[in-house]
């Protein structure tokens, strides 16, 4: 099937090229990194973690999200996913492959993740994380490949494939639980020690995750004869409804935890995103935007007559991205790991060379979702030709 991904429009090689551009100059970026070292980042002591691992964290929510077009159709059977599932499992294939580039920048000298494999640590929660992403991909590599290949050839999915899909399944809610473990098992970061961390985590994801992938999946159909169907929009747009309205209340909760128990700790962290401390309120308007976008889209999403409305839908699941992303992917870090346990405020802001660097990684990510994507909707383009030539035989 990959010679699907050797033919295209002039605008889909003008894409890759667009892309491969991007790859290029965030790799020069890459090479004076590894040359110098982590100082040319924002990075510093009290903020040991960036940019690079606040996208990681995003990103690996988007990966455990395929699991919410895949868990209705598999285990509930709920074949209007049917030609959406390939579409989320690719999805997660180029989510993981973005965070596992994360890493990878954010590790300063790449050979040192062999030590991973050389001297594993499995009381590590690191090491942990290794595992489930890595098997997570394998996972979905696997799951994907061979399902759409029998589609293509009008077989069955073999049925020693359903125990894996199961287990993906599972192995989804555990990629994002691991990695809120990372954050609530250091104590000394207030922001981060709650028991619903992980419950936020996944409650952000099921939100955001699918939000993204129905965006994509809008546009596909924009630019392609590839129609997943107008129910299957309106279902998916339903589990983006509840899943971001739980989303909204676990924060609420956090706030009323921090604020009426009056634990400082807790609150410093808060303040320092909304209000800002000793004058440092560098993303006090950045929370607030997300605010607003995050309660506008549960707003026009909750409106029955509003989330149907194809016209108006695109631009709803963009807000919630953006108001999802600014949460996850700066606020939930810096304010982590600000103000310090000395209560000072050490201001971190990624640098140009980090942006580039992380952009490279995202335009990977592109890259394989584009390729990927095409493959796929050449077959079910492929399929629906097929199905429309069928001649229905004698009664």
């Amino acid at each position: 099937m990959l010679e699907k991904a050797l033919k295209g429009s002039p605008k889909y090689w003008g894409w890759l090229g667009f892309l491969l551009v991007l790859i290029g100059i965030g790799a020069a970026c890459w090479v004076w990194q590894l040359t110098v070292g982590l100082k040319i980042t924002g990075m510093n002591r009290d903020v040991s973690w960036g940019f690079y691992i606040a996208q990681f964290t995003y990103l690996v929510g988007v990966a455990a999200s395929g699991v919410m077009i895949v868990l209705p159709y598999y285990f509930h059977h709920y074949k209007t996913f049917r030609h959406m599932v390939i579409f989320g499992e690719f999805m997660a294939i180029a989510a993981v492959v973005m965070c596992l580039g994360f890493i990878v920048v954010d590790i300063g000298q790449p050979q040192r993740m062999l030590n991973v494999l050389l001297h594993p640590t499995p009381n590590s929660i690191l090491f942990w994380d290794m595992v489930v992403l890595n098997g997570y991909l394998f996972l979905n590599l696997l799951i994907g490949w061979i399902c759409l290949e029998k589609d293509r050839l009008h077989l069955p999915h073999p049925k020693w494939l359903k125990p894996i899909i199961y287990t993906s399944i599972i192995w989804a809610f555990s990629i994002h639980t691991v990695t809120a473990f990372l954050y609530q098992g250091l104590p000394g970061r207030h922001y981060w020690l709650t028991a619903i961390l992980a419950a936020r985590f996944l409650a952000s994801a099921f939100c955001s995750g699918p939000a993204l992938l129905l965006l994509v999946v809008l546009i596909t159909k924009r630019v392609t004869s590839f129609d997943p169907g107008r129910e299957a929009i309106r279902t998916l747009a339903k589990i983006i409804t509840y899943a971001m309205a739980v989303n909204v209340f676990f924060f609420l909760l956090e706030i009323f935890t921090a604020f009426y128990s009056n634990i400082p700790g807790h609150m410093h962290s808060m303040a320092y995103l909304f209000t800002g401390i000793h004058g440092h309120n560098g993303l006090v308007p950045w929370m607030w935007t997300a605010t607003v976008f995050g309660l506008g889209s549960l707003a026009l999403l909750v409106t029955p007559a509003l989330r149907d409305n194809h016209s108006l839908l695109p631009w709803t699941l963009g807000i919630l991205v953006i108001a999802t992303w600014i949460d996850k992917g700066l606020g939930l870090l810096i304010g982590g790991f600000t103000p310090n346990p000395f209560e000072q405020v050490t201001v971190y802001w990624p640098t140009g060379p980090e942006l580039l660097i992380s952009l490279m990684v995202y335009a990977t990510g592109a890259l394989v979702l584009t390729v990927l994507y095409k493959i796929a909707t050449e077959v079910k383009q492929d399929l629906e030709v097929s199905q429309k030539d069928e001649v229905p035989g004698p009664a």
